[in-house]
């Protein structure tokens, strides 16, 4: 499996979580080359003590994302893990206040992976790509698992509220950054609220994905964004083609 870049290691290996609200979200961010105003400067607050191994971190992370992707959720204990990446039960119990956690920092790490928010290109650009890089991954081993563990704080909480604090939150934040500089530069001219574009982009793609609506293809996801985020060049677009199709006089 591919290992974390530096950044990523720096976060999960400095954090030393007691709850999602201490994650250190904005030195993470830092590390990975965007501004503070990317996140909050209320959530982090770094947990005393000593500071993780970043390589058993990345040891723990690995092994959890791999046995859910090939065993499923429910073989995916912390003896499991403990096993797989072999790292002491005591090590992980001390790093997660819980199993989710885990599961969801697991999803997170391979997140940065396979969908990284930074990129070259203007706002409007940086979404399209983004947006259709999502949309291929949620048809494979990453959407299969991002269910997975949705399901499984829901059964164990009642909510997706941790999903959220621990995951969403964070990526949803920087997109919206994305989304209000480029209405702000003029590469995005949806007047929605940048979180509301948001909203409808990528919760249109996963409501797809969950109750299997088709289509749902990269042409999909990039004509969405642009109609969401840059509507009279979508209108433009689709008002030459259909008129190229209509049947001559």
């Amino acid at each position: 499996m591919v290992s974390a870049d530096a950044g990523t290691l720096w976060f999960f290996a400095q954090a030393g979580l007691a709850a999602a609200k201490q994650w250190d979200w904005k030195s993470w961010a830092m590390t990975k080359g965007k501004t503070g105003s990317e996140v909050s400067d209320g959530d982090a607050t770094a947990r005393r003590g000593r500071p993780r191994s970043a390589e058993t971190t990345t040891a723990i992370l690995e092994s959890a994302y791999a046995l859910m992707a090939t065993t499923g959720l429910a073989a995916t204990s912390i003896d499991a893990v403990a096993r797989h990446s072999n790292v002491s039960k005591m090590t992980i119990y001390k790093w997660w206040p819980s199993r989710e956690a885990l599961l969801i920092d697991a999803f997170l790490n391979q997140a940065s992976l396979m969908l990284p928010l930074s990129g070259a290109g203007n706002p409007a650009a940086r979404v399209r790509r983004h947006a259709v890089a999502y949309t291929e991954a949620l048809q494979g081993e990453y959407g299969r698992v991002q269910l997975a563990v949705i399901s499984e704080c829901i059964s164990k909480t009642g909510s997706a509220g941790l999903f959220y604090e621990r995951y969403l939150n964070l990526r949803r934040n920087v997109m919206i950054e994305i989304i209000t500089a480029g209405q702000q530069d003029g590469s995005i001219r949806g007047t929605g609220a940048p979180g509301d574009l948001y909203d409808a982009i990528y919760g249109s793609l996963f409501y797809r994905y969950v109750f299997g609506i088709k289509p749902l293809s990269p042409a999909y996801a990039r004509n969405l964004v642009n109609m969401l985020l840059i509507p009279d060049a979508y209108a433009s677009e689709n008002g030459e083609t259909r008129a190229m199709t209509r049947s001559p006089p």
